[in-house]
């Protein structure tokens, strides 16, 4: 059984954290947030301490170790931008770390991690499921099969509504989140290199705080992509969920258009990423570059005349 902490334990991805700790059969040693909405632990790890101060969470498990009781593992669920400052705490004590995406905001960080990996003798773990999703598993071994000289076009919809209190919130800021490319599609384009190659261009076509459109050109594949956390821009036919939300991934050979169907089958995934992480298969820091560097520049380089590249969508927000 291995001993672990979470930061960020109030968050809306921290349970699926925790279910994956219980689920792999392993212990929650202590957990932190600055908010105390936590009552999530009751029905996973009660017993685990809480903390509000992360100088007082940081203590207990420095205190924790001295007594020959070292965590093994730090999940981190926190802020984006609070990312890498949790990660160079937990490597710097030795404790390997699994990360929530977007493991950092700045590509840069990256390279910092390495040292303190290579520094500390600790490792950085990320959350990228969907790599371990059947479908898109299914898809990269599609493109494999096909012509070594098949190039496929994409287009990726996404669309979730948002209230007005996310404008106000940390994932409201850039500097703090990434924007909406960073924030809502980090995994996409993540999903898109593994299963599409290098990226060889990168346009933007549009941008504003809740919507952004552009081209990624990929080794084997054209992607037209628009993503937006605006309500006006969801067509009739948006799921009702816990939010109205508009997904759409339609891959084309040449000649048929086929339609990335992943809906379902994410229950279990962050518990798999667990599994695959304690056997030592996990996704590390070199895993996640080429969707970091793909963020980052979509979130500061010039926007394009989109031509011929546009999503479908664009004349939306153009108009």
């Amino acid at each position: 059984m291995k001993n672990f902490a979470l930061i960020g334990a109030a968050g809306y991805i921290a349970p699926r954290h925790l279910g994956a700790v219980k689920g792999t059969g392993n212990n929650l040693v202590a957990a932190m947030d600055i908010n105390d909405s936590v009552g999530i632990m009751d029905s996973h790890f009660p017993e685990a301490e809480f903390f509000t101060e992360f100088e007082d969470f940081t203590a207990f498990i420095e205190d924790q170790a001295l007594k020959g009781q070292k965590l093994d593992y730090i999940s981190i669920c926190s802020p984006n931008y609070l990312h890498a400052p949790h990660m160079k705490y937990a490597l710097k004590n030795g404790i390997d770390v699994i990360c929530e995406k977007p493991l950092v905001l700045h590509s840069e960080d990256m390279d910092t991690l390495k040292s303190y990996e290579q520094k500390y003798g600790a490792k950085v773990n990320s959350i990228l499921q969907l790599r371990l999703h059947p479908s898109i598993i299914a898809l990269k071994e599609k493109v494999a099969k096909a012509s070594a000289d098949k190039v496929f076009d994409v287009d990726l919809t996404y669309m979730t509504s948002r209230g007005k209190w996310y404008m106000k919130s940390w994932k409201g800021f850039d500097h703090k989140s990434g924007g909406v490319a960073t924030n809502i599609g980090v995994h996409f384009y993540d999903m898109l290199h593994f299963i599409f190659g290098d990226l060889v261009k990168n346009e933007v076509h549009y941008r504003d705080e809740k919507t952004c459109s552009g081209y990624l050109e990929y080794k084997r594949a054209r992607v037209k992509w628009f993503l937006s956390i605006d309500s006006n821009n969801l067509p009739d036919n948006a799921v009702k969920g816990e939010k109205l939300t508009y997904r759409s991934i339609t891959i084309n050979d040449g000649q048929n258009t086929e339609e990335l169907e992943f809906s379902g089958g994410f229950t279990d995934l962050h518990t798999l990423s667990y599994q695959n992480i304690l056997a030592g298969n996990g996704f590390g820091i070199d895993e996640n570059r080429i969707a970091i560097e793909t963020v980052e520049n979509i979130r500061v380089q010039d926007i394009a005349s989109a031509g011929d590249n546009a999503h479908p969508l664009l004349f939306k927000v153009l108009k």
